[in-house]
């Protein structure tokens, strides 16, 4: 089967009647201007969680990473401006400190993160009884019993509620989607866990927007509880991932 087959686009299924759990809002977090116009913009639109990347760990040096801890005093006026609870990514002990501090209402461990046991044991030390949900990637690599071991780090810290994030995952050469779904991973796990909330990422496993609402049905025809996509006002002039934001 070649790759490009073996990855293709699933058809759209018939509309999904259920309401799903929607986490939205920019990859990055660039200037407050920004994530004030997008909140707003995405403010009545029934989204669960606006989320911004604030630290935004990136494959290639030179990139851009995030504005940091500055960006998280934008994330609070979204929060008592438009009535919208927050997401970030965590990628440390010293992230957790400082989104509690913010009172941020949801936390992320990305494929980045999840894939490494003694950086998502770090984590889940510093997330001890947190009252807020904590979400965990999939690993980069396709590797379930990888992804079970970070989930279980978290649930093993008296976490309020945890819940699995489906990114795709990456394979090597071209291929037609940026991250491969490998839908039967997402699968297994929730055949072993079956409690267990799944919240898919069509945005990075699509790599491309006009991909994404495929793909999100496909996810939610699957099982899965939610769907996290990227959004920005202007996507083109995104300062990170402007192809897949909507």
């Amino acid at each position: 089967m070649s790759t490009s087959t073996k990855h293709s686009i699933p058809h759209a299924a018939a509309p999904i009647t259920r309401n799903p759990i929607i986490i939205a809002g920019p990859c990055s977090a660039e200037t407050e201007a920004q994530v004030l116009e997008t909140a707003r913009q995405l403010k009545g639109s029934g989204i669960s969680f606006f989320r911004a990347g604030i630290w935004k760990p990136r494959t290639m040096p030179g990139s851009f990473e995030g504005v940091g801890a500055e960006g998280l005093p934008w994330m609070q006026r979204v929060k008592q401006e438009f009535g919208l609870k927050t997401a970030i990514e965590v990628a440390n002990a010293r992230h957790v400190e400082l989104a509690m501090e913010y009172g941020i209402d949801l936390l992320r461990i990305g494929a980045r993160s999840s894939v490494n046991p003694f950086t998502v044991q770090e984590i889940a030390d510093a997330l001890r009884d947190v009252p807020v949900p904590v979400m965990v990637k999939n690993p980069i690599n396709p590797d379930l019993k990888l992804w079970k071991g970070a989930l279980e780090r978290i649930q093993r810290a008296n976490v309020k509620q945890v819940i699995a994030c489906h990114r795709g995952f990456a394979v090597y050469g071209q291929t037609l989607l940026r991250n491969a779904p490998l839908w039967e991973i997402p699968i297994d796990l929730k055949r072993e866990f079956p409690d267990l909330p799944i919240v898919c990422d069509p945005s990075h496993i699509a790599g491309r927007r006009d991909y994404i609402e495929d793909i999100a049905r496909k996810a939610l025809d699957l099982g899965h509880e939610g769907l996290m996509i990227e959004t920005h006002p202007t996507p083109d002039q995104a300062w990170s991932d402007a192809a897949q934001q909507l």
